[in-house]
This record gives structure tokens, sequence and C-alpha cells, in this order.
């Protein structure tokens, strides 16, 4: 395949359900710095898409234009050599009416553009799949990357708690805490049962837990190692935290046997300052003046619905 050159820029396309929205446009500013009430965003950022429960998928722009023939024109220069591959005409539920096509019109596009490009079409296994999208008044071509559900794997745990963060949830909290891995230290010092340690570890963000309860630390242990990651996870309480961490991740305890009390929530926030460079706080309580008390100051919020139980997710610094 002859080496296309990529604009720089990216598209990525979003599922949620009515109850998600609120937490996908929390994680969607934390990866972008901003977020769209459309179900697609374009950003020089690059995020995989397997990393957010809410992204479909994502384009890396080859070429754009304003019409379609436009591309048509610019596709001519792509040559696949010895590889194979395949054009898919994304699609997105909520674009502008100007800007939708029909079911045929789709299919009749993708045939066209893969009878432009050099090389051998192959819809069920291509080495190198091509997406094609329409957004803002323009046309988008680029390689197109499926996003992978990699939390459904994590669904069964060897151990579990009812009142555990979901996966998804879980996974979220994980990237508006941590949108950025690289060089970046994170701790979740109320793990439980290890729900947001395995999302994390998952994403290759370097991160430990910690809790004051001997079952639920063993538990989260075994929940890692059962997936095959690496994590530590220490016990103890909060207050005994002596290294610096650039994220704090705190889901603050609530079920019958670890309930907080409004004295365990500030004393948890106030442990959590010294080490915290930034903070992302989940609680079912409206906890906003224990933050303030504590020292830390919040940046953004959301509400995490399900049915009508609801969370709140503070990013505090």
């Amino acid at each position: 395949m002859n080496q296309l050159e990529r604009t720089g820029e990216f598209i990525y396309t979003y599922a949620y359900t009515n109850d998600e929205e609120s937490l996908c446009h929390l994680e969607m500013r934390s990866f972008f710095d901003m977020d769209t009430h459309t179900k697609i965003i374009k950003s020089s950022n690059e995020i995989n898409p397997s990393r957010s429960p809410f992204m479909k998928e994502r384009i890396e722009v080859i070429f754009e234009g304003d019409e379609l023939s436009d591309i048509l024109k610019q596709v001519e220069v792509v040559n696949m050599m010895e590889s194979t591959f395949k054009v898919i005409f994304v699609k997105i539920n909520d674009l502008a009416l100007t800007e939708k096509v029909d079911y045929q019109q789709k299919r009749e596009i993708e045939r066209e553009i893969g009878m432009i490009i050099e090389g051998e079409a192959d819809v069920h296994h291509p080495d190198m799949t091509f997406g094609l999208v329409p957004f803002d008044g323009r046309w988008y071509f680029g390689e197109y990357l499926k996003s992978e559900a990699v939390w459904l794997h994590h669904l069964k745990k060897p151990r579990e708690y009812s009142t555990a963060l979901s996966t998804r949830v879980a996974r979220a909290v994980a990237n508006i805490a941590v949108p950025k891995p690289d060089d970046v230290k994170a701790i979740d010092p109320c793990c439980g049962i290890g729900t947001v340690l395995v999302e994390a570890l998952s994403m290759g963000i370097d991160i430990v837990g910690r809790d004051i309860n001997p079952l639920v630390v063993l538990g989260s242990r075994e929940n890692i190692a059962h997936f095959g990651l690496t994590g530590d996870v220490d016990l103890g309480p909060i207050a005994e935290v002596t290294s610096n961490y650039d994220a704090t991740i705190i889901d603050m305890p609530y079920n019958l046997y670890t309930h907080a009390t409004p004295e365990d929530q500030l004393s948890i926030l106030k442990h959590a300052r010294p080490f915290s460079k930034k903070l992302v706080v989940v609680t079912i309580d409206t906890i906003d003046h224990m933050i303030e008390e504590a020292g830390f100051h919040i940046i953004d919020r959301c509400v995490a619905k399900k049915g009508i139980f609801s969370r709140e997710i503070l990013v505090c610094q």
C-alpha cells in the first residue's frame, strides 16, 4: 500500500442511552476539552476508541472536501498494491437532515469509491478498512477503526458487590480521571472490589488500589488477576497513603457494610488533599460543601443514572 499522509484530525462517533448522556459528555470533555450535542466529534486528539464505553468508531482523516466529488477525485491516488481493503460509509443516527444519506445511496457510494481505489476489495477480512462520513458541511475519508467493547469481558468477575459501579461507568470514570495515561500515576484509595482498577489497568493506566476492608482487598486482587492484569492493592486507610499521585479516584463507600458517614466522607476528602493533584469523586450524596472544605475546587461534573438511581461524578483540583 502506498503511504497516505494523514491530516492529524480524527472523527469519532458515539452511542449512548439517555441515562448515559451526562456521563458520556463528561468523558468527552476530558478527552477533547470540548463536547457536542450530536453523536459525532472531530478533534486532533488521538484516542483509541476501545477505551470509551460510548465510542463506536474512529476515522483518522486522510482526505476531506466540500463535496463527495472532492473525495472521489482524491482517492484516485490510493494504491493498496498487495493489500486488501473495504470501504464503510459510517452510520450516524442524528446527523442534520441535509447530511442524511439513505441505505441504498451509502452502498452505492461505497462501491463507487471501491472501484476507484487500486487493489482488491474484501468485505469480510480486509487488511485495511476505510471510512467515509459527511460532517458539519464537509466530507471526510480516512482509516477506519471500530471500537472493541473491552469492558464487556469484565462483566463477570469472581468477586462481586451489588453496589459496585457498572463496568461501563467504571471505565468512563477511569478515563475522566486519566484521559492521557503517559507518565500519570493514579490511585483508588477506597477501591472496594476493584471495578475501577480492572478497567483502568486494562487501558494501561498506572494505578494502585487500597481499602480498609481485608475481604474486599483480597477480592480486588482476585478480580485483577482473573483478567490477566497486574496491579497492587494494599490494605489500609487512606490516612496511610504517603506517595503523591497525579489522579485520585474515590467512589464514596455507601453500602450496608461500609457506608461512610458525613464525618467519614469529609475525613476521606481531607486525607486525599495532600497527595492528590486531581480528584474524581463518585457519590450518591451531595457533598459540594465537603469538597470545598477539604481544599478542593470542583471544575466539572455529571450525573450517571441507572433508572431512578443516580450518582454524581465530580472532577476536582
